[in-house]
């Protein structure tokens, strides 16, 4: 039987795994609102939650951490301040720290070889996490902070400035985009140093309709500031996964032709059908599950037939589908064992 990171690439290259890898991530804001209830339903699913014992957690003092807690505004690094109005859900930023094109010469970017987003880095602990993954026989990741181009410059000018910057081709975008990447290059080569299976780079460019910048923009500003901090994935034999919520069809060449090897979208958002002609057989697909419809107000059987579905559309025997479900209210306990059952049926159909 292939370890957990044998399979794991496999399935990304499309090189014959044994199983769909799945997981599933049930939020803070699930564990604060269903409790023992959801604990219960954890507990006959090992597999996706092998770290949850009865018991495991004091529901009363969870620590929801920075930008996660209940009306307690944050200021990270960058200098955004969040703040959030239900406990571990992420807030929102009420500010906007480069409002202004004048202070970008002044505007200070945070260290990332010791400055995290939300913290002080500790690449020593890192490493460590890293190598104790791969003894186990587990994939290694690294990540950059989700929002890691386009969004960091909606939080740094605001959302509608940033919208004129892209529509009005703003040059300071090209010198701003220009600090970021190497920015977030100082990252990516920490974790290439350390020897990662695979980079995540997660930010959201669509809205439930469609991308919040023209496919042209994204092609003029966002597109080459991917392939650069790609490029040196590729040059070190790293995958590449890009996630993204929202509507994003109109760009999926494009981030293909970027370099990416695993694209993460919603399912429902984008359509099982559409991303099956984008997508199937031409970069592994992390597919997103419904949080939204089916999931959170389906039945057992609709949940069901939604996985059902989507193994059938999107997989294939030589791989390049995977899953993740992320968990947060109003799913009830009962639909994330329906949905966890489905998962666990469909793990190895292809195989079977």
């Amino acid at each position: 039987m292939l370890t957990q990171r044998e399979n794991y690439i496999r399935n990304a290259t499309f090189n014959y795994p044994e199983w769909i890898p799945m997981e599933v991530v049930i939020s803070n804001a699930s564990w604060n609102e269903y409790r023992e209830d959801m604990e219960a339903v954890a507990l006959r699913h090992p597999d996706f939650f092998p770290y949850v014992k009865k018991g495991w957690m004091d529901y009363g003092n969870i620590d929801f951490g920075p930008a996660y807690t209940k009306n307690v505004p944050f200021t990270d690094a960058w200098g955004c301040i969040w703040q959030t109005s239900i406990d571990g859900i992420e807030g929102i930023v009420l500010n906007a720290p480069l409002e202004s094109w004048d202070n970008l010469d002044s505007y200070r970017i945070p260290d990332a070889r010791v400055e995290a987003d939300r913290g002080r880095r500790d690449w020593d602990a890192e490493r460590s996490k890293i190598e104790q993954r791969r003894s186990e026989g587990k994939y290694t990741c690294g990540n950059l902070p989700h929002g890691f181009i386009f969004q960091r410059i909606q939080y740094l000018r605001g959302f509608e400035n940033a919208m004129i910057d892209f529509a009005t081709e703003e040059p300071m975008l090209d010198i701003l985009i220009n600090k970021l990447v190497e920015h977030n290059l100082i990252i990516i080569n920490n974790y290439l140093d350390i020897g990662v299976d695979v980079m995540f780079m997660g930010e959201d460019l669509g809205s439930q309709t469609s991308t919040f910048i023209s496919p042209a923009q994204f092609r003029r500003w966002i597109k080459p500031a991917y392939a650069r901090m790609i490029e040196a994935c590729k040059k070190a034999g790293t995958l590449v996964n890009l996630h993204s919520d929202g509507m994003i069809l109109d760009i999926l060449d494009d981030i293909i032709e970027a370099g990416v090897d695993i694209v993460n979208p919603q399912d429902l958002c984008n359509g099982i059908d559409n991303l099956a002609k984008a997508l199937k057989g031409r970069v592994a697909i992390q597919l997103d599950i419904d949080r939204q419809t089916i999931v959170p107000y389906g039945s057992r059987k609709d949940i069901e037939d939604l996985i059902k579905e989507e193994v059938m559309k999107l997989g294939s025997p030589k791989g390049g589908l995977e899953f993740i479900a992320g968990i947060y209210p109003p799913t009830p306990p009962e639909n994330v064992d329906a949905l966890c059952c489905a998962l666990e049926k469909y793990r190895t159909y292809w195989w079977d």
